[in-house]
């Protein structure tokens, strides 16, 4: 990846001396929507990665010039002419976002050049979009001299996808590319950001299973979850004023307030609820070595995201099953957003290869992963 990187970066900037950084994409191993309710989840980031190639443009424009060797396209914007986007992104606004962000924050950046490349698979729920921003976050940092911020960063990814690409997500993805610690879980607090590491068993590996179907956030349901969330939060602050987000609702809190919401935000809201506690109950049982809860917990899970926050899939579903009915399995979900995707398994380290060889009749694509750190900076091709 460097060694062609560095060979397309000679060819439409005329240097052989970039710099290089990268981030990886991330899967949540249980947490699904409760992000952006200032709720608990629990990411691994993969060794999956987007990876740029940059340099300080040699006349000193103030402006962002980049190439996408995926999507085989150039695109470039004066810093001063960036702004929200008002149509469907591209892989440009992204890292154009990144820039606008920082500007926001008065860190004075250099024109950059850069090109990317990535193997995160987009439109997977792999947060292929959050590699993008952080790696693109830990090369402006490095070409603008500022030290590396990687709560700063994260925070300012998530500005990016909020306020300049329009989707209302939450930070667990830009955490998790921006953050992670090699062969442990992330346990994220979304409401105040703090960070428990949860060391992986090392006889468990993450396998991802890529339904191969996509979805585009920006365009889906998304958005209307996110309301419904919002909806039950104003019907429950009826009973109890303090009430922020459905971090601070119980369910007999949401029950007594469940006259005052339609049914669909009432389901909505109940997952929200139960999937916070089942977080907190599988990083509590990671970190403990209980590998034989994982199962019922990641099943909950599964079920509560088809039934009560319907975003799982006909594809998803069969994949999960057969997931579940290997003997070495030990856990499996979808994972992401939803509307299509991926799901992830928890599998025996000696069963992964009979995993994968089975699995494959079921989906699209298997990714046998291992659990990274996260945005760096590449010396000589080496992390450091």
């Amino acid at each position: 990846m460097i060694e062609r990187l560095a060979a397309c970066f000679q060819k439409h900037f005329g240097s052989n001396r970039p710099r290089f950084a990268r981030a990886p994409g991330r899967v949540n191993l249980i947490g699904e929507h409760t992000d952006y309710n200032e709720g608990f989840v629990l990411p691994v980031a993969i060794d999956r990665y987007v990876t740029v190639a940059y340099a300080p443009n040699p006349d000193n424009l103030s402006r962002l010039c980049g190439y996408s060797v995926d999507f085989e396209q150039s695109r470039s914007a004066a810093y001063g002419k960036l702004g929200p986007v008002s149509s469907a992104p591209s892989w440009f606004d992204y890292a154009a976002g990144m820039a606008w962000a920082l500007r926001q924050e008065k860190v004075a950046l250099p024109g950059l050049d850069f090109v990317v490349s990535g193997n995160v698979p987009m439109g997977a729920g792999l947060s292929s979009s959050a590699a993008l921003e952080l790696a693109m976050a830990r090369a402006f940092f490095d070409a603008s001299g500022t030290p590396w911020d990687g709560r700063l960063a994260a925070k300012l990814g998530q500005r990016v996808e909020n306020d300049y690409i329009g989707l209302k997500s939450g930070i667990m993805d830009q955490m998790a590319s921006s953050l992670s610690e090699c062969g442990a879980a992330m346990l994220l607090d979304c409401r105040d950001l703090s960070i428990e590491s949860v060391p992986m068993p090392e006889e468990l590996t993450v396998v991802v299973m890529d339904t191969g179907t996509r979805r585009e956030l920006a365009t889906s349901a998304y958005n209307q979850r996110r309301e419904s969330c919002e909806a039950a939060v104003a019907a429950v602050r009826h009973q109890a004023r303090s009430t922020r987000a459905l971090r601070d609702v119980s369910v007999e809190l949401l029950d007594a307030a469940r006259s005052s919401m339609d049914e669909t935000t009432y389901r909505r809201a109940l997952h929200v609820i139960r999937e916070n506690g089942r977080t907190l109950d599988m990083a509590r049982s990671l970190g403990q070595g209980d590998i034989e809860s994982l199962d019922v917990l990641m099943a909950e899970s599964h079920e509560s995201l088809r039934e009560l926050y319907e975003v799982s899939s006909p594809e998803l579903d069969r994949v999960v099953r057969s997931a579940r009915r290997h003997p070495g399995c030990r856990g499996a979900r979808m994972t992401g957003a939803g509307f299509g995707g991926c799901a992830v398994a928890l599998v025996d380290r000696e069963h992964e290869s009979s995993f994968a060889d089975e699995l494959r009749a079921s989906t699209a694509e298997i990714y046998k992963c291992e659990v990274v750190s996260g945005a760096e900076i590449l010396e000589s091709g080496s992390p450091s």
